[in-house]
Order: structure tokens, then C-alpha cells, then sequence
């Protein structure tokens, strides 16, 4: 990609609905930033409310023809969607490094994460298998059948522009559902791109629907008040999901959540360290910390507690930020002024309450919303750093001296999406990891995330599961048919 101006241009910037590109019923626009100078990248079409029911309307005309569809043919269509994202992963990854600022390196593994789901789903739209069995009395026999649950509003978030829209699209495509895509204000280009990808890969006009748009909880709430949606598919935050679930209850809409975390990484005394301070580097710093499954907290036993801090230090020390577009940045911008606000206040009550800073801890002095990969040692309990999901590149290390106190660290938190432990020992890291309150353990490893496996927390983390067999059924019903013969 030599010329960026001529690749912005030719992006799709409205409203796509009923396989169209449409502007906005009320003729708004909005701007798209770039984060790591905060200059203009596009215009984009602002959704209202009369285009959320347009775009419901374009799902329900959809919905019955695309429910019929042979799962073979929903199959090839996601088959071809995977081929076509592998063909444009530069452009792809280009087009996140701009509107996200995640470095290059980022990009072009979530937009091959992203496809993966696509794969995976063209595999999994033939095995939506039901159940055929004998009554207990004997009098009939009991077939469940699995249908689409019908029109699905999905809210994605701007961290994972390509990956969290097709880890929703990929299962809502092959249940046979139709959908309407609301993608983060801040990242809605990538969405824009894959809505023109999928009618390539030759969805039916309505199946996708996107709506970029400011007014974000204005539109989905029109969406959820309208009796045709029967889905809601949310990945974002906690108190925005718990928003959600009230509005999902006017109408007893079908609600899937992935909501926040706050991962502990637990390191043993016994674990091997290079391997600890590998995964660290891969949990903490994917996405430059902006992930859900970032490591939030630093549990280290104290006897390595002062090597493994200096060894992750240096490590951080030695990355090089940068613009995410070009090529030799590991550490791109977060997303906007007020993901560095927060950090910078959590990083400062963190030092205030008696925290040391080994690396970091500042904004860099260059244009942009930067903040420097910070090492902090140190950390009082009850220090809000270890409470709220800092979404930056900042890792805060605590010392533990016995396996139930470590235990017992990870478990404070309300959150329990996904938790990393670190040991030799094969028994204790099966058994930490089955008394963690998480929905996922990374054991040994610093990724967790898979589309072959289900990706979901426990507690305040959120409601079902994306990716593997588990996704596709949260897009369908079972329909019970007591039969005789």
C-alpha cells in the first residue's frame, strides 16, 4: 500500500443496507481520526434511528430466503469470504492501523485471525447437527431440530474491528440468520470493508447490514424496541452490557455478551521464566494492551517477583512506538485522547498510593495519543489499577508467598473473562486454573483465543460463548417435535 489517500478513497463510507450504499437519512456525517496524529482519514455516513429500522426492515425481507438457503451453499459463501480477507489482508490490516492505530505487525494478525472465524464457519454451517430419541414412557419419540434464531443486532467494538465483527458474523451466517451491524464510531471503516468484502463473497442483499453511526445507544435501541430482532450480540464493556440487558428485556430479546476483564497472570516460582516473560510480553502488549484478554494483573511469587519485574522492564523498555502504519512499530497509539487519560490517572493513584515505576509511566513527547509501555512494581491492593481494566500498556506486578494466596488475588475482581498461570508443575497449574473464576485459563501460554474454541467469561464478564461449536448455537433455537411412527 504506497498511496494512502488514493486507498482511503476508495473506501465505502455510507450506510450499507439491503446490499446497497446508502447515505444517512438525515444526511449527517462524521469524522474518522487517526489516532497516531489525529488528522481526518474520512467522512463517514452517521446512522440515525429512521436507518436502524431501514436496516431491520432490509434484514426481515432477507430473513426468510436466507433461512432456506441450503447449508451447503451458506457454507461456500463464508468459504469465499475467508479466501477473499486472506487475498486483502495488507489492505485490510492498513486500513486498521489507520482508523485503530494498532502497529502493522497487529493488523495483519487480526485480519488473519479475523478470516480464520470465516473458515471455520464454512465448516461448521454443515454440522448444525439435531436429536432424535424415545420418550422415557415410550408413548413417542422426541426430535429436536435447530433453526435460526432471526434477525441479530451485533455491536462491536473499536479494538478488534475485523476479528469481533466476524467472530458474530461468521455463526450468524451459517444458522441461516440476518443481521445488522453496528460497528464502534471510532472503527468504522474496517466494518464498511467487510460489509463490500461479504456481498463479493456473494451474500444475499440484506443478510449484512451496517450502520456506522455516533448516536450508538439511541440506534441499538430503536433496534432492540423493534419487535422483528430476536438477537443481540455485544462485545464492550460492563456497564454499557448491563444497559443492554435492560433494554434486551422489554422484549425478551435472545442476548449474547462479552463483556470486560481484569486477567491476573500468575507467575510460580517454578515456572519457566523465559516462557513467563514471553507470554507476559504476548498478554499484555497484543494490541498494545487494548484487549479484553490483556493481562490486567501481575501475580508474581516473591522469590522471582525482582528478576521477573527487571527482565519485563527491559523487555518493555526495548519496544519501539510508533505510527501502527509504519513497518517497525511494535507499539502503536491507543485509540484516543481519553484511552490516554485514563491510563495516565490510573498510573498516577497507582504511583500516589506507593507504586514504583521500573520503565514508563509518562506520555511521550510526540504528536498523537501515546503512552509510554510502563513496568510498575509495588502496587497497593486497593490501587484502582488493579480494579479497573487499564486498556493500555501498562502491567502492574504484586508479589504472593503461597499458591491460595494467589489464588485468592486472581479472584478478587468482579470480572472473570480469562486468567494466565504460569508453573512447572502440571498438577497445580490444572488445579489453580480449575479454581480461577474465569471463563478461560491461557496455562503456560500467553493466547488463549481460537475459533475453534469458545470464547466467553464467567461473573460480570459476560453472558454465552463465541467461536467453536458453542457460537453457531447461540445463533439458533431448538424446536422440539414430539413425533410418532
Amino acid at each position: 500500500m504506497t498511496n494512502v489517500d488514493q486507498f482511503v478513497s476508495s473506501l465505502l463510507t455510507e450506510l450499507f443496507i439491503g446490499g446497497k450504499a446508502v447515505p444517512a437519512a438525515a444526511g449527517g456525517r462524521f469524522d474518522v481520526l487517526d489516532p497516531a496524529t489525529r488528522t481526518v482519514i474520512a467522512s463517514v455516513a452517521d446512522a440515525g434511528t429512521e436507518d436502524a429500522i431501514d436496516a431491520v426492515g432490509a434484514a426481515q425481507e432477507a430473513a426468510a430466503s436466507f433461512a432456506a438457503t441450503a447449508p451447503r451453499a451458506r457454507a461456500e459463501i463464508l468459504r469465499a469470504a475467508f479466501e477473499l480477507m486472506t487475498e486483502q489482508r495488507d489492505d485490510l490490516a492498513t486500513l486498521i492501523s489507520l482508523e485503530n492505530g494498532k502497529a502493522l505487525a497487529d493488523a495483519r494478525a487480526e485480519v488473519s485471525y479475523a478470516a480464520e472465524f470465516f473458515r471455520w464457519y464454512s465448516e461448521e454451517a454443515v454440522r448444525l447437527d439435531g436429536a432424535l430419541g424415545i420418550a422415557p414412557s415410550g408413548n413417542n419419540r422426541i426430535m429436536v431440530i435447530r433453526r435460526p434464531v432471526g434477525i441479530c443486532v451485533l455491536v462491536t467494538p473499536w479494538n478488534f474491528p475485523a476479528a469481533m465483527a466476524t467472530r458474530k458474523i461468521g455463526p450468524a451466517l451459517a444458522a441461516g440468520c440476518t443481521m445488522v451491524l453496528k460497528p464502534a464510531s471510532d472503527t468504522p471503516l474496517t466494518a464498511l470493508a467487510m460489509a463490500r468484502l461479504l456481498d463479493a463473497a456473494g451474500v444475499p442483499p440484506g443478510v449484512v447490514n451496517v450502520l456506522p453511526g455516533r448516536r450508538s445507544g439511541q440506534i441499538v435501541s430503536a433496534m432492540l424496541h423493534d419487535g422483528r430482532v430476536r438477537k443481540l450480540s455485544f462485545t464492550g464493556s460492563t456497564e454499557v452490557g448491563r444497559i443492554l440487558l435492560r433494554e434486551c428485556a422489554d422484549n425478551i430479546v435472545n442476548t449474547s455478551m462479552e463483556l470486560g476483564g481484569n486477567a491476573p497472570f500468575v507467575v510460580f516460582a517454578d515456572a519457566d521464566l523465559d516462557a513467563a516473560l514471553d507470554g507476559a510480553m504476548l498478554a499484555k502488549m497484543r494490541n498494545g494492551g487494548e484487549a479484553c484478554t490483556a493481562a490486567n494483573r501481575f501475580y508474581v511469587e516473591a522469590t522471582v517477583a525482582e528478576e521477573f519485574s527487571r527482565r519485563l522492564a527491559e523487555r518493555m523498555a526495548g519496544l519501539r512506538v510508533g505510527p501502527g502504519t509504519e513497518e517497525s512499530t511494535e507499539v502503536g497509539p491507543l485509540v484516543n485522547d481519553e484511552a490516554v487519560d485514563k491510563v495516565e490517572a490510573l498510573v498516577r493513584d497507582a504511583v500516589t498510593a506507593g507504586a514504583s515505576v521500573l520503565v514508563g509511566g509518562t506520555r511521550p513527547v510526540r504528536e498523537g495519543c501515546y503512552y509510554d509501555p510502563t513496568v510498575l512494581t509495588g502496587v497497593q491492593p486497593g490501587s484502582a489499577i488493579l480494579r479497573e481494566e487499564i486498556f493500555g500498556p501498562v502491567a502492574p506486578i504484586v508479589t504472593f508467598t503461597t499458591e491460595d494466596e494467589a489464588v485468592a488475588l486472581a479472584n478478587d475482581t468482579e470480572y472473570g473473562l480469562v486468567g494466565y498461570v504460569y508453573t512447572g508443575d502440571l498438577a497445580r497449574g490444572l488445579r489453580v486454573s480449575e479454581r480461577i473464576e474465569s471463563g478461560m485459563i491461557g496455562l503456560n501460554r500467553g493466547l488463549v483465543s481460537d475459533p475453534a474454541a469458545p470464547f466467553g467469561g464467567a461473573k460480570q464478564s459476560g453472558i454465552g460463548r463465541e467461536g467453536g461449536h458453542e457460537g453457531v448455537l447461540d445463533y439458533t433455537e431448538p424446536l422440539y417435535v414430539a413425533v410418532n411412527w
